[in-house]
């Protein structure tokens, strides 16, 4: 079975101290973790995909401009990966198993041609990490588990800003959508 690893809004405006919208220590406290994974897709030669969420300054018509001080506007610091991830993906960013794409919503599956880029490269079983588990990463699994596909959580490869939402949502990856939590 074909699988693949999405890094979800692994940026600084999610990650670093200050970021705009950030989950912090919890957020940094994964990033080894996340470029151990890529290296193991990478090695295997599986896709390794970034969907990236992208804003514009007061967007009117984007239900997150009432929610949530502007983060990850196009061309900013904010929306470059963070860290170590951010310097793996430089590193790795022209092969062709690598697939960045900008989304504007929580899941990675809306607005976007995701499903259509798995069915096409027979891509079966999803491993979500990155960040907020509760926000990002728990809506994206939710479309994932609708289309049918296989979900594995590495659970040191995910944070959030809630604590309580990341502990709620690893269970619900597992209780509700019958992902694999590793």
């Amino acid at each position: 079975m074909k699988k693949t690893l999405i890094v979800i809004d692994y940026t600084n405006d999610f990650v670093a101290d200050k970021g705009a919208l950030t989950c912090g220590v919890p957020g940094q406290a994964i990033d080894t973790n996340i470029v151990t994974l890529a290296n193991k897709f990478f090695a295997n030669h599986d896709c390794i995909i970034f969907p990236t969420d992208l804003h514009t300054q007061d967007d009117p018509y984007h239900p997150e401009t009432k929610l949530f001080p502007p983060h990850n506007l196009a061309n900013t610091w904010g929306r470059k990966l963070f860290g170590n991830v951010g310097k793996w993906f430089d590193l790795h960013k022209n092969n062709e198993e690598i697939y960045f794409y900008d989304k504007n919503r929580y899941s990675a599956f809306a607005n976007t041609n995701l499903e259509n880029f798995l069915r096409t490269h027979h891509i079966e079983e999803l491993y979500l990490c990155g960040v907020c588990t509760d926000i990002c990463v728990l809506h994206t699994a939710i479309d994932a588990y609708n289309k049918n596909f296989k979900i594995t959580i590495p659970q040191n490869a995910v944070a959030s800003f809630n604590q309580t939402g990341h502990e709620w949502a690893l269970d619900h990856f597992k209780t509700s959508l019958g992902a694999k939590i590793i």
